[in-house]
C-alpha cells in the first residue's frame, strides 16, 4: 500500500463534521480526496451513491467484511452498517492524495489505531448538547425519538474526546475551519 496521509474527522452526529470536511476538500492546495464510506443504510433523498456513500445490501456488505475488504467496519445503530473500504484507500494515495474521512467517534479511532502516526484525528464537538439539539431539530430529516436517540448517543461519544490529537469546537463555523485548516496543513507539512 503507497504510504499517504490520513486526516479522521470524528464528532457526534450533528456536531458538523462533515460541513468542515467539505471545507476543507475545496482547497487545492491540500490535496485532499474524501474516502467514501459503504453503508447498509438508506440513502437520503440528496445522497449520491459512490459519491456520499457506496450503498450495499448487508448481506453484501457481510460477505465483503468476512473477505477482509474492509480496513474497518461496525454495526453502528442496529441492522446498520458502516466500513471503510481498503480499496477507495489505495486509489486515493495511488493518485498522490491524502485520504480524509468523515466517521463516527469509534470508526475514527479505529482507524487512528490501523494508521497511527500517518493519522491526525480530530474530533469535532458542539459548544453544548442543547446546541446540538437544536441543529438536529432543524434539519428536520429525523424523527424526535431518532433525535432523542442520537442526542444518547452523542453524550456517550463525549466521552472519547480526550482520545484524539486534535478537538475543535464548532461555535463559530468560521472559526472551526480556520481552526481544521490551520491543524491540517500542520500535519501535512510536518
Amino acid at each position: 500500500m503507497h504510504q499517504g496521509k490520513a486526516i479522521i474527522f470524528s464528532a457526534p452526529s450533528g456536531a458538523g463534521k462533515t460541513t468542515i470536511v467539505h471545507h476543507l476538500l475545496d482547497i487545492p492546495d491540500l490535496k485532499l480526496a474524501f474516502s467514501v464510506s459503504a453503508t447498509t443504510r438508506q440513502k437520503r433523498v440528496h445522497e449520491v451513491d459512490g459519491k456520499d456513500y457506496h450503498f450495499i445490501q448487508p448481506e453484501e456488505f457481510l460477505v465483503r467484511a468476512k473477505n477482509g475488504e474492509f480496513l474497518e467496519w461496525e454495526e453502528v445503530y442496529q441492522g446498520q452498517y458502516y466500513g471503510t473500504l481498503k480499496s477507495e484507500i489505495e486509489k486515493i494515495w495511488a493518485n498522490g492524495q491524502n485520504v480524509i474521512f468523515d466517521l463516527d467517534v469509534l470508526g475514527g479511532l479505529n482507524l487512528k489505531k490501523i494508521f497511527g502516526d500517518r493519522a491526525l484525528s480530530v474530533f469535532v464537538k458542539p459548544p453544548s448538547i442543547e446546541a446540538l439539539r437544536f441543529r438536529l431539530r432543524n434539519r428536520s430529516t429525523e424523527t424526535a425519538e431518532k433525535i432523542a436517540m442520537r442526542i444518547e448517543k452523542a453524550q456517550h461519544e463525549l466521552s472519547y474526546e480526550p482520545r484524539f490529537d486534535v478537538v475543535i469546537v464548532n461555535d463559530i463555523l468560521e472559526d472551526a475551519f480556520i481552526q481544521a485548516e490551520r491543524h491540517v496543513r500542520e500535519f501535512l507539512n510536518h
